[in-house]
């Protein structure tokens, strides 16, 4: 698939063998871990032009815009690359809740014993 995002950053990006990137969505003003998508090259324009998160599902193979069929929607504030360019981190502003399940975050239901 041809996409829009800009040749630029399209040259820096490191993905994965099947064209995809990790992204992070992190809720922009208290710096809470939402989620983890994943991104392709057009995932990334449209989240950059659009602003809502669009990301690439594994399982079913199509585009989603987070928020579209569940009402919990995520606005982008800003979007950078780690200092590698194979991570996309996105500050959002969540509506609702970030995961399937339902809750806020997809990393608080299973904290790990440490030690």
């Amino acid at each position: 698939m041809t996409s829009n995002l800009d040749p630029a950053i399209a040259a820096r990006l490191k993905r994965s063998p099947d064209g995809l990137v990790p992204a992070i969505a992190q809720q922009y003003d208290t710096g809470e871990v939402l989620m983890l998508g994943w991104m392709d090259d057009e995932a990334l324009h449209r989240t950059l032009t659009t602003g809502r998160c669009t990301y690439w599902s594994r399982s079913r193979q199509e585009y989603w815009v987070k928020g579209d069929t569940s009402g919990h929607v995520q606005h982008v504030k800003s979007v950078a690359l780690d200092c590698d360019a194979d991570t996309v981190l996105v500050k959002v502003d969540q509506v609702g809740a970030a995961c399937h399940t339902g809750a806020r975050t997809c990393f608080d239901a299973d904290v790990l014993p440490l030690g």
